[in-house]
């Protein structure tokens, strides 16, 4: 489960409506209307060639070449001595006033190194600080992974994962910074294939109408099914399966869907009596030390990214867009909230929660593997366009937030919806 606390609040204390066919009825009405705002976001990758670096290579990569020097770290694991690396990327222009921003990356980032992203924003009366997005590292020997709780300032807050400006100080451009962290003295390369930030302002609203569609009608695509319950209790360390683990899990279906799951080997710690080891094995690769919890955005990104996949976080403005994505071949995991009338099918209601979309019906229904299901048998779920819609681009949920994973090499991304900034 993962609800991003600047949403939590609002999503408690709105008048939200109790029964599906309101929210069908509604959906259907606005569309003879004007339609409201929608979400204004774009993604962007970092080009490594400009910026500053430090003791780095740039260019289609970014990779330790030098250390610049020495600092000491402290965590669960004790105090150790690093060397370390640093890009700082150019100021980038957003093109709207943004109030959220999210970074995410794609490392290999061998034992012995570590990495950390930060970001920092331009308003209206200058330069924000420097805010740190996370510190990873895909084993979990050498630090703890974690997101840096308790930033926060004047002119903005990281919550979790995400930057989100104050009131007044919407972004207008960033900046984003890596540092490469390796043993002193050591050859260990940690090398940086992708790094991006998603900038959006999610207009305030409590119902979205329904898109049209239709590019994907009739498409599933064969993602393997993984339940998150069947771990309940699980290696509670790692936050103890069941609920917690939906974001693991969603991910480990596409990494699946692209044969891309952990090997026997990788998993030989994993209880023999376990049924379906990979989820166990994401939950303890995505963990987050400081949120305690497996649900951290960019993690699952990153995670996904140890298998040579691209994996990023962004938003999508409606299932029209979804529908480009599936058409393409590509799974789509998506983060809503819901109370259980609001989703006909789902059988419970959520603060937050990820499923994978896999396909669409004949008449535009969304086909999600939702991994809250009893068992891998039950994961399939069909739920209506318009309700589904609503739950997960509405405010008072995630706005349409979504991981994308695929492989770059013969498995692109389809084109943008034109005249809008890209969002992938």
């Amino acid at each position: 489960m993962r609800m991003p606390s600047v949403f939590l609040p609002v999503f408690l204390s709105a008048v939200l409506m109790t029964s599906a066919l309101t929210v069908t009825s509604a959906a259907a009405e606005d569309t003879t209307k004007s339609p409201p705002a929608a979400v204004d976001v774009v993604y962007q990758r970092a080009n490594f060639g400009p910026g500053t670096r430090e003791g780095v290579k740039g260019g289609h990569t970014l990779s330790f070449a030098a250390p610049v020097g020495t600092t000491s770290y402290t965590d669960e694991l004790g105090t150790k001595s690093w060397e370390y690396a640093q890009w700082t990327g150019s100021e980038r222009p957003i093109g709207f006033a943004a109030t959220e921003l999210v970074a995410s990356w794609n490392a290999d980032v061998p034992a012995g190194s570590w990495l950390q992203v930060e970001m920092r924003g331009r308003h209206a009366a200058g330069l924000t600080k420097w805010y740190v997005l996370g510190r990873w590292a895909d084993g979990d020997e050498d630090i703890r992974r974690t997101s840096l709780p308790g930033q926060r300032d004047a002119d903005g807050t990281v919550s979790v994962d995400t930057f989100v400006a104050a009131a007044g100080k919407a972004i207008s451009a960033y900046q984003l910074r890596v540092t490469l962290y390796r043993t002193p003295g050591s050859s260990v390369t940690p090398v940086v294939r992708a790094l991006g930030a998603m900038a959006s302002a999610v207009p305030d609203r409590a119902t979205v109408p329904v898109s049209p569609g239709g590019v994907a009608w009739g498409v599933e695509l064969p993602v393997p099914r993984r339940s998150q319950n069947v771990h309940e209790g699980h290696y509670p360390e790692w936050d103890g399966g069941g609920e917690a683990w939906c974001s693991p899990t969603s991910t480990t279906m596409v990494l699946g869907y692209w044969g891309k799951w952990p090997s026997k080997q990788d998993t030989s710690w994993v209880d023999p009596s376990d049924p379906n080891p990979e989820v166990d094995y994401a939950a303890r690769y995505t963990y987050d030390y400081a949120y305690e919890g497996a649900g951290n955005w960019p993690f699952n990104a990153a995670y996904a990214g140890r298998y040579g996949l691209e994996g990023f976080v962004t938003r999508l403005r409606s299932l029209t867009e979804m529908e480009r994505l599936i058409r393409a071949g590509i799974p789509v995991v998506t983060s809503q909230s819901f109370k259980a009338a609001e989703l006909p099918g789902a059988g419970y209601g959520t603060n937050g929660h990820l499923m994978v979309i896999v396909g669409f019906t004949d008449t535009g229904d969304v086909i999600a593997n939702d991994p809250a299901s009893r068992d891998n048998d039950a994961v399939r779920r069909v739920y209506p366009r318009a309700n589904f819609e609503n739950v997960w681009l509405r405010s008072t949920g995630s706005g349409g937030i979504v991981y994308v994973i695929h492989p770059k090499a013969g498995h692109p991304l389809p084109p943008t919806t034109p005249g809008l900034p890209a969002n992938w």
